[in-house]
């Protein structure tokens, strides 16, 4: 069974940057597609990116292309999502998952394909 911390979350103005690391601890983070959702208060978890088991394929929810970047560290089992230019809309607790694929392009988008989670980590972007 994967076991994911995720860390990195704070307090940033609008336009700033922050990045977010998902550490993995269990099977090898590499069997895995892994995605980066957000939760805001009182909302349904809603998908950020996705990066397949090899790295090779990523996937960007509409609202973060070109603002936010998913990158995986296999020697180091972690799973990072670089945040640049926030906005105060990108609020949030965000969450790391995991999902076992055979595929090495997958990147799932639906949460319910996700099989393991983090705990989250909260972000705030203040206007």
């Amino acid at each position: 069974q994967v076991q994911l911390v995720e860390s990195g979350g704070g307090l940033v103005q609008a336009g700033g940057s922050l990045r977010l690391s998902c550490a993995a601890s269990g099977p090898p983070s590499s069997n895995y597609a892994m995605g980066w959702f957000r939760q805001a208060p009182g909302k349904e978890r809603e998908f950020r990116a996705a990066i397949s088991r090899s790295g090779s394929s990523t996937y960007y929810a509409d609202s973060v292309k070109g603002r936010f970047t998913i990158s995986r560290d296999s020697t180091r089992n972690t799973v990072y999502l670089q945040m640049n230019s926030l906005k105060p809309e990108d609020t949030g607790v965000y969450y790391c998952a995991a999902y076992r694929t055979s595929s090495f392009t997958a990147t799932p988008t639906a949460a319910r394909d996700y099989d393991y989670w983090g705990q989250g980590t909260q972000v705030t972007v203040s206007s």
